[in-house]
Order: structure tokens, then sequence, then C-alpha cells
């Protein structure tokens, strides 16, 4: 088995992972060859795919593979293709022109026929059905088989996978999407397509999308900004179309996605994911799903800091087969940036990086406002949260950089409502519609101010909360779980929960150690009405009541 071998297959993992397999990676020039190594862990892992594909001719998935949840996806299923030709048409694998695998390869083709729509689109069972996206991740695959097949003049092979690749790129020619990433996607589905079984169809139908332009902002991000998923998804897509069609500027948007991912890593590699829209927002992530992106590029352009997110990840066997060229030795990987502090508008965020201190800012529009780690000493997230009619979650609603720091700003209103004196109908709908014609009174106003400074061995945060007073308020510090907590006190009753009452507390995660404080514990009301669930993890509060002034530092070290 693949020292990386997911043991949860979800969602679309065949398509955004290659098969990781870090053997034989000794010598510079042997990095990225294809070693006995490589391929012994290849046929490996095929034998467990071998046993894991439903083998039962009566079953309605007969052929097919069950992803993590037992459903069976055609996108998982099609995962089979590129790592059943990759055996099938290298000499030097035990599986090399192996009749069985032949045979389980046409039962996967065949699955896919069955489970695809009359458009020729495959489904994916969570969520999206008869989708011509899904189809597009699959045909990564599909098509990879396919020209594995054409490259090793397996006539046999081919013609299995030749009817496959049509039914479905047909599919793709007219179908819609969801999401922007989708878009390049389906243009790297037919470019593949295309470049095995020309079709004008296929080249009208990605010039359609590709006129809308390359979603990209100011600070190198494509319109979901997922660092971890859609970005290596984006970059796959467009060095894929730009390879087969032979347009190398859709590697421009490619670079500089590229090139602005080194303000976005913690230390060991991390990547910063506070800014995502999608499923990765706030997960811990890597750079493995750049690879082909970041691998292309390095050989063409020569450019170290690329080859060192490539070394991130890793190939599958068939990936290296169909791109010879990426088995090149690349430059030496370069020294990724530890020391700057980069403010970010497109993304409204700020990165501090000071070795392995790293720090995020995020200026308006998240409770998240500022994160910071010492190495593997994680501050998840610091709020701020007080019991002011049940919305007084801070969200700061103006932020940025001063020559003080980097300030945030929110002001909140709550106030009564005076009878109206005329029948009011039942619902909260028309008791929501007649309070915009009320007359307000007794209105309370809060206001938060807050400030966070860097000062030579960490980070200071400055609080302000008031205009109504006695308000129970509550900090949070929010901590990623695996650490230890030093000098706290438990909350009764509030797992995971934890008071700071004075002093400086201390978490530390292996070497690394974060000190907090001082503490401050007027009240044990943590869980504030209106505030936003707690993260998992342990999270250490700081308690008090309007008007507060406090700060709070971080010693990171």
């Amino acid at each position: 088995m693949p020292p990386d071998y997911p043991e949860r297959v979800t969602r679309r993992a065949f398509q955004l992972s290659p098969i990781a397999l870090r053997v034989g990676q000794g010598t510079e020039t042997a990095y990225w060859a294809i070693t006995p190594e490589r391929i012994k862990a290849h046929d490996d892992w095929v034998d467990r795919l071998l046993d894991e594909q439903v083998k039962d001719e009566k079953s309605r998935w007969f052929g097919g593979l069950a992803d993590g949840d037992g459903l069976y996806n055609g996108g998982t299923t099609a995962g089979l293709l590129s790592i059943y030709a990759a055996c099938l048409t290298q000499p030097k694998s035990r599986f090399y022109d192996s009749a069985l695998t032949m045979q389980r390869l046409r039962a996967a083709v065949e699955f896919l026929k069955r489970h695809s729509s009359a458009e020729g689109n495959l489904h994916l069972q969570i969520s999206n059905f008869n989708s011509p996206p899904d189809t597009a991740f699959a045909m990564y695959n599909i098509c990879g088989a396919a020209y594995l097949a054409r490259q090793a003049k397996n006539r046999e092979l081919e013609a299995v996978l030749e009817p496959v690749v049509k039914r479905h790129a047909g599919g793709i020619a007219k179908g819609g999407v969801h999401t922007p990433n989708h878009r390049w996607v389906m243009c790297a589905a037919l470019a593949q397509a295309h470049a095995l079984y020309p079709n004008p169809d296929y080249l009208r139908r990605i010039d359609l999308w590709l006129a809308e332009g390359i979603d990209i902002d100011g600070d190198g991000q494509y319109t979901e900004r997922s660092t971890v998923v859609y970005n290596g998804v984006t970059n796959r897509a467009l060095t894929t179309a730009a390879v087969k069609l032979n347009r190398p500027e859709l590697l421009n948007p490619v670079r500089r996605n590229l090139d602005a991912m080194q303000y976005l890593l913690h230390p060991g590699m991390e990547v910063v994911t506070d800014i995502s829209t999608r499923q990765d927002q706030y997960a811990p992530g890597t750079l493995a799903g750049y690879w082909l992106a970041a691998r292309h590029l390095a050989v063409k352009d020569r450019n170290g800091l690329y080859e060192a997110y490539a070394r991130q990840g890793s190939p599958g066997l068939w990936e290296l087969m169909e791109y010879p060229e990426l088995q090149q030795p690349g430059p030496e990987p370069s020294p990724l940036p530890e020391n700057y502090e980069r403010v970010l508008p497109s993304l409204g965020i700020a990165r501090i990086r000071r070795g392995l201190t790293s720090a995020t800012v995020s200026f308006t529009g998240t409770s998240r406002f500022l994160s910071l780690r010492r190495g593997s000493a994680v501050i998840q997230a610091i709020r701020v949260a007080s019991a002011f009619f049940g919305k007084g979650q801070f969200i700061p609603a103006k932020g940025g950089r001063t020559p003080n720091g980097y300030t945030f700003e929110q002001q909140i209103e709550a106030p009564y409502y005076q009878p109206l004196g005329v029948p009011v109908a039942p619902g909260h709908a028309a008791w929501s519609k007649s309070r915009t014609e009320r007359k307000r009174s007794e209105i309370c106003r809060f206001a938060y101010a807050a400030t966070v400074s860097e000062f030579e061995e960490g980070f200071r945060l400055d609080l302000k909360a008031g205009e109504t007073a006695e308000v129970p308020l509550a900090v949070e510090i929010s901590f990623r779980p695996g650490g230890q907590l030093e000098g706290v006190e438990e909350v009764k009753g509030h797992p995971n929960s934890y008071l700071l009452k004075s002093g400086t507390g201390t978490y530390k995660f292996g070497r690394d150690v974060i000190r907090f404080g001082p503490g401050k514990a007027e009240h044990r009301y943590t869980v504030v009405r209106g505030a936003e669930p707690q993260l998992p993890g342990p999270s250490v509060y700081l308690t008090s009541f309007t008007p507060v002034e406090q700060t709070i530092e971080f010693r990171l070290g």
C-alpha cells in the first residue's frame, strides 16, 4: 500500500489527489524517476484495488469501486482506469499485459457506461447527478489511460477506452457548471479528449469558456480562494489545457498563483486556508494538489520555488508515464521567504512570518480576525463576543493597516419598539415587517475597537469595548487540538473550555510554546448567547464586564 493511500476515498479523491508514491527519491537526478520501488508500490496498490473492486457480476455495482462512505461514484471508479492502464503498459510491472487486470479495466468501463446519463454524464452521489463537471474531473484519469494505451501502441486497450472518452466528452461539450473552477476543469477534459480524438466541437466549447477570462485577482488567487483544494484543481486544469492544446499563455495565471502562494505558507509548509470560501476554509492542508502545475513549470522555467512546491506532492505512476518530461532533473528547490510582513488587499488580509512564527490578520467580515502559531503550536482563532442582545459577536466591519499596527472596529445597535396602535397580522413575517414601521426607543449601542501590533517576542492585542455598561464579554483563544495547556482552570459543564484567571497561560506542542496573558476572569459566562459555536479543540477564555480596556500579549517561542 502506498504510504499516503487515502483510507477514506471520498468525493473526487482520485481526481483531486494523484496517488502519492514517495519512493525511489534519492539523488536529485532520480527524484522524479520511474524507479523499481515506485513501480512496486504502484503494483502493491493495484493488488489492493483488484481486491476491493466489485467482482460480483450480479451486483448493480459490478466493476465499481466504493468510496469511504460506501458510495459508488463514477469518478472513483474512473480512477481505476489510469491506475490499471499504467501497469498494463509498464513493461517492468508484474501486471504488464495482465489478462486479469485487463478484464477488471473492462468491468470498470462497463460500470461507467451503466452509471452515466443519456447525455454521457457521471454522477457524484453525495450531491450532483447528471453532472458535466464531475464527468470532467473523471476525464483526467480516463483520458490519461487512453493516452498511455496510445503511447504504448496497445490497440486492444485503446479500443476499450476510446468509446468512453468520446461518450463523456460529448456530454462535457454541451454541459454546464456549478462553480468557477468547473469551467477550467471542463476545458482541460475537452483538451485531453481533443488531443486524442480531434473534434472541432470540443475546441469551440473550450474557447467559449475561455472567453470569460481566467478569474484571478490582484493577489494571485482564483475566485474561490481555495488554497488547499481548488487552487490546485484550477492550476492542474490550466496546465493540462496548455500542454494538450499547445497554448502556453494559459500558464500565466498559474505562475501568478504559484508566486502568490509563497506568502500563504506556515512553518512546515502548511497552507494558509483562512481566505478560502470552500470546504477547506480553516482546515490544515498542504500543497500536494499543486504537483502537476508546479513540476511542469519548475522544469519549463527552471524555477526553484516551483520545485520546492512540487516536492510537497507526489505523482501517480501513470502521470510520470504520460508526461515523461516531468521525470527530468529540475532546479534545486529554492528556500521560501520566512521573514516578511505583507498586506494582501484583494484578499483583505495581512501575512506576517518571522521564522517559526506565523500570523494571519483578517480585516473584515470574519470573527476570526487573528490567528497565530509558533511551529506546531497553533492558535486557530482569537475571537471576542459580548452578551449584547444576542448579536455581540465581534465581526469587524472596518479594518486595516495603520501606523500603530492593524486596527478593527464594529458598531452595533439594538432598539426596542413602540406600539403601532393598529392590528398586526399573526406570524413571524408580519411581525418582522411591522418592526420597520414602528418607532424605536431605549436604543442601546455597543462599540468594539481593537489593535493588533507586533513586538519583539510576539503580538499584542489591545481591546476596547463599551458604550453600554455592564455587558458580559469573553475573549476566546482557540487552540488546535493535540497540545498541552498550563496555568488555566477548566470551566465546569463545558468540555474543552478553560478560564485564565490571572497571570500567564501556556500552550505547548512538542518543543513549540505560546505564552499568553495576563488573565482576567470576572465571570464564568463563556458560552455567550449569540456567539459562534466553540471551535474543535481547547478554548481559553478571558472574561470581563464593559467598559473594557484590555491588553493581551502572545509570546511565541
